[in-house]
């Protein structure tokens, strides 16, 4: 019976895997071999090119897919959590020995986080104009209604964010898996016709294509790779399904349908080349063609959901490592604390997208854009993959490098493939990405820099405890708590309280939110409570990346420490700095504007920690960096 149990939760897990995590790559057959063929390549549409377009796609699906994610690194997981934030901290802890070597792996994770925002634009804009582009297949009079319904269709998407994704999560896996039964069905009614094309599934002729081509091969793989694009998703969703469940949907439905719907493109072509004006559609007779372009929007946006979802939970998990100021969340679920909606990353992602849609105009400009951002994330997995594999997993070097070397090796041709389509569109989520990255190396730098300078004129904490014991200050029965990022320094809303309302309280809580490299922190460790002095204590709330602070919760965990806390009877002293510009500072002027500027627009501290307004008092203090 037990074992019955287990085998059902791990097919429903398959079947959510099926929506969430394979949306994106499942929808990548819509445009892949129009653009292998398109007038870019300039590859000629005759039987070999076919057979050997055909072959480096199921074979780079095997060994980008199925041997680097699915088998080794969906194993790198912290503590079930996958994603390169995720990743990064577990390199981070395992080979960061030096102060040095920890800076570059965070700055390669920070790098591979900030390209993930330039998928999170590309992939909702071509997935869904490559959808919509059916119509003028089935009815050429529509094209000029393609641009507008596309951006009205992700308008609405974009719109119904902040309901959540709990009821419409429960229509993904049904959808997809008959999105997955179409592009079989499709594909081997193609092969049965033309069945000269399952050649392809010879490696050989993905060699003998590859060579036959030369210096242009890097032209090819540049729109083959179009195939790859969502393959981070099966490691960025591994804390959402588990290992086994992701596992068992590629290689047991998602990886053969693709298979067979290539190889039917393929086929479909070596009987008319005059289908390559858009393969995908042209599989189907003209009576299917409405319902199938319904079924291919819907599947489209089910892989941009994932995507937005994905924008949500990288930002969240950057804000708390501190990268990102604080942005407000809302928690769309009472069960699934990973279900958020981030208004201001949702609209800025709109806006992006728009432009992108409306910038480009079509599928197969945005897929010159298409890929670079993508790759350059897969390198980065697989450069922090190798860390993990050699000080993580404490691996001989030949053997780290022996899983890792050749998977990179791949991934650096990938990446050069697609640069070769910078200025077709590739600049534009590289654009996008070093614009974020500056933005996150700005705060991270800026709030480093503010600390510090806030602590240069602290006074000792001990000393300024002990004196206030020893004054005539009124001491009324309440507790106040200063929440403040050095636990050892004093918070400077103490000192504002004491200067303006010459009252301390009877019960000071000292308290520090610190987030770790770690996805979510061990019960045992979560709370650290320590007692100073009479009437003062020490609070430390020890969060994981995944995790969301709550401060009255956590006040009323201290009670067996010894600090009972009322919370009816509890004041929250928030310290809110107004960053000021100065000449001469730890950055360049227009660095520190940026930081000024940032911290005016961070969130409020008291929504972040769960903090009640009505307790809230906040005094703010100008400084300068």
């Amino acid at each position: 019976m037990e074992g019955s149990t287990k085998r059902q939760g791990t097919a429903a897990l398959a079947l959510g895997a099926l929506g969430v995590v394979y949306g994106d790559i499942g929808t990548s057959p819509l445009y892949t071999v129009k653009e292998t063929f398109g007038p870019a390549t300039g590859l000629a549409l005759d039987a070999a090119n076919l057979v050997g377009a055909a072959s480096v796609i199921v074979w780079a699906l095997m060994l980008v897919v199925t041997l680097k994610y699915v088998i080794l690194i969906l194993r790198a997981d912290n503590k079930g959590e996958g994603g390169i934030i995720a990743l990064t901290a577990l390199a981070a802890a395992a080979a960061g020995k030096t102060p040095r070597r920890r800076t570059a792996l965070i700055l390669i994770g920070v790098a591979g986080a900030a390209l993930f925002y330039g998928d999170s634009v590309i992939t909702p804009a071509i997935s869904v104009l490559s959808a919509v582009e059916g119509l003028q297949v089935a009815v050429p009079g529509l094209q000029a209604y393609v641009l507008p319904l596309s951006a009205a269709i992700l308008i609405a998407l974009f719109a119904v964010q902040s309901r959540g994704t709990a009821s419409v999560g429960r229509l993904f896996g049904p959808v997809i898996v008959l999105w997955f039964l179409v592009l079989a069905v499709a594909g081997i009614v193609q092969i049965l016709r033309e069945p000269a094309i399952l050649a392809a599934l010879n490696p050989l002729r993905a060699c003998e294509f590859l060579a036959a081509n030369g210096w242009g091969l890097f032209v090819v793989v540049g729109a083959i790779v179009l195939a790859l694009t969502g393959a981070e998703a099966l490691y960025a969703d591994l804390g959402h399904f588990g290992r086994r469940p992701i596992r068992l949907a590629w290689t047991g439905f998602v990886f053969p349908a693709l298979i067979l719907n290539y190889l039917g493109q393929g086929a479909l072509l070596m009987r008319d080349p005059a289908a390559l004006e858009n393969p995908f559609y042209r599989l189907f007779p003209e009576a299917l063609l409405i319902p199938v372009v319904a079924l291919a929007t819907a599947a489209t946006v089910i892989a941009s959901q994932a995507v937005i979802s994905g924008a949500y939970s990288m930002t969240r998990q950057a804000i708390q490592l501190g990268v990102l100021p604080r942005m407000r969340i809302l928690h769309t679920s009472a069960v699934e604390g990973g279900q958020i909606y981030m208004p201001a990353v949702n609209w800025m992602l709109l806006a992006v997208v728009l432009a992108a849609t409306l910038g480009f105009g079509s599928s197969s400009a945005l897929a010159s854009a298409y890929g670079i951002a993508v790759t350059l994330t897969m390198l980065a997995t697989t450069v922090l993959t190798w860390f993990v594999v050699r000080h993580a997993w404490r691996y001989p070097a030949w053997v780290a490098f022996s899983a890792t070397g050749f998977f990179i090796a791949l991934d650096a041709v990938l990446v050069v493939s697609c640069l070769l389509k910078f200025m077709q569109g590739g600049w534009f989520p590289i654009l996008l990405a070093a614009a974020i990255f500056v933005v996150m190396a700005t705060w991270k730098r800026g709030r480093e820099a503010l600390l510090a300078r806030m602590r240069a004129d602290d006074p000792p904490l001990q000393p300024l405890l002990q004196s206030l014991l020893s004054s005539d200050l009124p001491r009324p029965a309440r507790t106040a708590v200063f929440p403040t990022a050095d636990p050892d320094a004093v918070p400077h809303a103490l000192l504002h309280n004491l200067r303006h309302n010459g009252v301390l309280h009877r019960t000071n809580v000292i308290l520090t939110v610190q987030f770790h490299d770690v996805p979510r922190m061990d019960p045992e460790r979560a709370l650290q409570v320590e007692r100073l002095l009479e009437g003062f204590w020490r609070v430390r709330v020890n969060c994981g990346f995944l995790d969301d602070p709550d401060v009255p919760r956590a006040l009323l965990d201290c009670k067996p420490a010894g600090l009972d806390v009322n919370l009816y009877e509890t004041s929250y002293f928030l310290s809110r700095e107004t960053v000021v510009p100065s000449v001469g500072g730890c950055m360049s002027p227009w660095r520190e504007r940026m930081f000024a500027a940032l911290s005016k627009t961070a969130g409020s501290a008291a929504d972040f920690l769960r903090i009640p307004h009505h307790s809230t008092i906040e005094l703010g203090t100008r400084v300068q960096i």
